[in-house]
């Protein structure tokens, strides 16, 4: 009996033993590929469970040797995982929930062209929101991509939103940025203005680059990649949250948040509200900012679902240029000479101000199963500029604005009424204004044709209208500031009858305040602008398709797309008026014109047509493994500076399309522990054209500078590691060869395109500046327990080379590494552990390396030149920053 009951215990032990266990995994954003804080893990059936950290990661253990976990996240669709044994269930994607407005609702889901809009890979890094909130600090939202493969952000010292990314060696102008699907670069350069968006910080629920060919359907021809920025939506759950972030140089920032959640008729409605200020790492960089966030969801049934969205980032910054190492050697790294003191208050020549507030409707339609239909509806419209001196500056020893001085000088002047470069030197601040209204409309039908194969169509149209002039900023003691115009005919010829040709007179007697609040309302007299004024008209329009079939192992896709734009300049400055051309203005001085020249203020119009295609395919034999492959061709419009030579009506008659080649390949592995990916590619751009013209002895001129093909080839590795619970390794690497192919052609014709002379330059195999060639960089974070983790990140460029065009020997810069760490505090709060107080840190740059992170020119080291690590001191540039730190406290309920 005794047998029986021992052999009894130990068979309930056993048994007992193998029902204990503990169940491992990594919960993440099945789209965009980052871990999921907070999703719940709980055995079906049971009341067992926990919740991720803040790398998705969960640990349970369990008391069954099988059974169900059932895997949740607000916003997502929920997913019953089975399990047979205990251990680690790997890496469990949820997926957003299409029926529902989620937690952060990705609106617009046609439009908004994540990578998940293709089953084909590509070469695409994400940043989920954690990452956005926890590591960008002070800094702008182009650093949230700094750990990724071919990026590099440089001009941080040039103030608050002057930062320049660049994409496998590709300016900004070159790379599209889509804000919700809807395009952001400029229409009239393709520039970035980062100043504009410095709110993507607080609002922005994800951000993924897409590098090369990208899976865009819209008719935009990028060359370095595709940059998408996720905003909030309409939050399903009612709560909110309010943080507050201080850092160096008298920084602080202090964001509150409130969403109501989704009523039982389908409404709901979510703010955000913002204020910023700080002094700037370099000195005279003090700028000041808010954001403001509403977004209003409403779902009236199954079928439709729509969301409105306004925000905006009203900001001004002083700003910092560039300036040769020997003034920063001479006066310290943080040297700016913009700036100044009137009677010991703080002036500043340099400040940038601007407010572009962002409306868009987004409308889902959910037609059948197999169709839906997204239209977003936006509009954008931006006022502001940048402030300058003109007339005669003085300076202290020190190399800054002597203000005192200029005063005690405008005051000398007769009536207080200057001249521009007249007999008594005087001195104003002008700003330089750019305002715009822009509206847009992007559509896209899909249409599920059968179980492998998708269809999708759409248009995108777009229509812009800006205008650019000078008024006056301040009048530092002065009355008034006048100007001789030198005027043109429609020919736009200079007139030259008379000894001194035509002129008219212009005086300005008020000034605008540099404000971004005020710019969005201020009138602004065309008889108060100076310099110049001239508006101009860019409508675009665009149809794109994509075709793809995918099985469990194989995938192909074809996308095209078709555009037009049309361009149309108004000036109405530096042309003869009606008034001067009939010699009655009382405002002419010099010789009128003549009569029956008409005036030419309007343009001709331009039209100009693009298209695109791409195509790929991708292979996946095992779960483990995949394989692709991708080629593109750009046909893409010149951008509207291009095509209206000299700041003049004059149209470039040399101006065509440029010509884009793709080709990308790639292989990606993996595993519940280990994922990584590599990527090749080569992109080649022709037919680039910078045209200029000149009119000598009454023979009109052009100069055009053929520029020569850049090619960059390049392969890039990113992995991720997660070897232990709690601790999860990334790295990247990138290594790039980006050079100039053949020869410069500058070639001078006449009106009538004869050619008066030819010459050719070599610039084969010129290294392409502005951003480092080789990179990589390795992090890791680790949760020491369930309320603190540290992270840090390492990175390293080199092969950077100066930012001076087309060169046959470019200036090689000095390599550099950076390290950055932080540390995070977590505590759940409330009887149910809903709310949470999070306090974060972050030293950048921590071991305080000096680097320069741009140089502007390319002066090589000739005897007895002086030297800084190597470089010839006279070279223009930045330095990057030191060390910098700051410290978030924020509160969720």
């Amino acid at each position: 009996m005794k047998r029986i009951y021992l052999a009894f215990v130990a068979l309930l032990m056993t048994t007992f033993a193998f029902s204990q266990g503990t169940l491992t995994g990594t919960i993440v954003d099945g789209e965009l590929g980052g871990p999921l804080p907070g999703a719940s893990v709980m055995v079906k059936g049971t009341s067992t469970g926990t919740s991720t950290d803040f790398d998705g990661n969960f640990t349970l253990d369990v008391n069954q040797s099988s059974g169900t976990l059932v895997i949740s996240y607000i916003g997502f669709v929920t997913k019953n995982v089975p399990f047979s044994t205990t251990g680690s269930l790997g890496t469990i994607s949820l997926f957003p929930d299409a029926e529902e407005l989620g937690e952060v609702v990705v609106v617009g889901t046609g439009i908004i062209d994540l990578a998940k809009d293709r089953k084909t890979p590509i070469a695409v890094s994400s940043v989920p929101v954690k990452i956005i909130q926890e590591k960008i600090g002070t800094q702008d939202v182009t650093m949230t991509l700094v750990n990724t493969p071919s990026v590099y952000v440089s001009g941080q010292s040039g103030g608050f939103g002057d930062t320049n990314m660049r994409v496998r060696g590709f300016d900004q102008d070159n790379t599209a940025f889509l804000l919700n699907g809807q395009p952001i670069n400029g229409m009239e350069d393709g520039l970035m203005y980062w100043s504009n968006w410095s709110g993507l910080n607080d609002i922005a629920s994800a951000v993924q680059i897409q590098r090369g060919l990208g899976s865009s359907k819209l008719a935009i021809s990028s060359v370095g990649g595709t940059v998408n920025f996720v905003t909030k939506a309409t939050e399903m759950n009612e709560g909110g949250f309010a943080y507050a972030t201080v850092a160096n140089n008298n920084y602080i920032k202090t964001s509150a948040g409130y969403n109501t959640g989704i009523s039982e008729k389908g409404w709901g409605l979510s703010v955000m509200l913002s204020h910023w200020q700080g002094d700037g790492y370099n000195e005279g960089n003090f700028g000041e900012g808010q954001t403001y966030f509403i977004s209003a969801g409403y779902r009236p049934n199954d079928t439709h679902g729509f969301n409105f969205l306004i925000t905006g980032a009203p900001q001004f910054h002083d700003q910092n240029f560039t300036k040769s190492i020997s003034s920063y050697l001479e006066y310290g790294r943080r040297y700016n000479n913009n700036w100044g003191t009137y009677k010991g208050q703080y002036l500043t020549e340099r400040r940038n101000f601007y407010h572009k507030p962002v409306a868009n409707l987004n409308w889902d339609w959910n037609i059948s199963e197999t169709a839906s239909l997204s239209t977003v509806l936006y509009a954008s419209w931006g006022n502001g500029g940048g402030t300058g001196n003109l007339g005669n500056r003085i300076r202290t020893a020190e190399g800054r604005i002597d203000y005192d001085a200029i005063y005690a000088q405008n005051a000398a002047v007769t009536n207080g009424d200057a001249v521009s470069f007249g007999s008594e030197p005087a001195y104003i601040t002008r700003a330089s204004m750019n305002l715009h209204n822009w509206y847009g409309l992007i559509s896209n039908f899909e249409k599920e044709l059968s179980d492998n194969l998708t269809w999708n169509v759409g248009f995108d149209l777009r229509t812009y209208y800006g205008k650019h002039f000078r008024v006056v900023s301040d009048f530092h003691g002065l009355n008034s500031w006048s100007e001789n115009v030198r005027l043109r005919d429609q020919n736009n010829n200079h007139e030259t009858y008379g000894t001194f040709g035509t002129y008219k007179r212009v005086t300005a007697t008020e000034s605008f305040r540099p404000s971004a609040w005020q710019a969005a309302f201020n009138s602004y007299p065309e008889d108060q602008k100076i310099a110049y004024s001239n508006d101009e008209r860019i409508s675009y329009g665009g149809l794109f398709t994509q075709l793809e079939y995918a099985t469990d192992t194989f995938s192909t896709f074809f996308q095209g797309s078709i555009s037009n734009q049309y361009h149309q300049r108004f000036d109405f400055y530096q042309y003869a008026d009606q008034a001067l051309i009939d010699g009655t203005s009382s405002q002419a001085t010099g010789t009128p014109l003549p009569a029956g020249i008409e005036p030419g203020t309007d343009s001709e119009k331009v039209n100009n047509f693009g298209y695109n295609a791409k195509g790929g395919f991708s292979y996946s034999p095992t779960m483990q493994h995949s394989f692709y492959g991708n080629v593109g061709y750009y046909n893409r419009q010149p951008y509207h500076d291009n095509i209206y030579l000299n700041f003049t009506n004059q149209v470039n008659p040399l101006t065509e399309n440029e010509k884009i080649f793709g080709l990308e390949a790639g292989y990606g592995f993996s595993s519940a522990i280990f994922s990584a990916n590599v990527n090749l590619y080569r992109t080649s751009w022709k037919d680039r054209v910078v045209t200029s013209s000149d009119i000598v002895d009454d023979v009109v001129t052009f100069e055009s500078n053929f520029g020569t093909e850049q090619l960059h080839t390049g392969v890039e590795v990113d992995f991720k590691l997660r070897p232990v619970d709690g601790l999860s390794i990334n790295g990247f690497a990138s290594i790039g060869d980006w050079v100039y192919k053949g020869d410069a052609v500058t070639q001078v014709t006449d009106e009538n395109r004869n050619v008066i002379s030819f010459e050719t330059e070599d610039f084969d195999g010129g290294k392409v500046g502005g951003a480092a060639q080789t990179s990589g960089g390795l992090g890791f974070a680790y949760r020491i327990n369930k309320m603190i983790s540290v992270d840090s990140d390492w990175r390293y460029y080199a092969d950077l080379y100066s930012d001076v065009g087309a060169i046959k020997e470019n200036l090689k810069l000095p390599s550099f590494n950076i390290l950055d760490a932080g540390v995070t505090f977590r505590m759940p709060l409330g009887a149910d552990k809903t709310k949470q107080l999070k306090i974060r840190g972050n030293v950048n740059n921590a071991l305080n390396t000096i680097y320069i992170s741009r140089l502007t020119t390319a002066r090589f080291v000739e005897p007895g030149d002086e030297t800084y690590n190597g470089l010839n001191v006279s070279n223009q540039g930045y330095f990057g920053w030191g060390r910098t730190w700051n410290v978030t406290l924020r509160y969720d309920f």
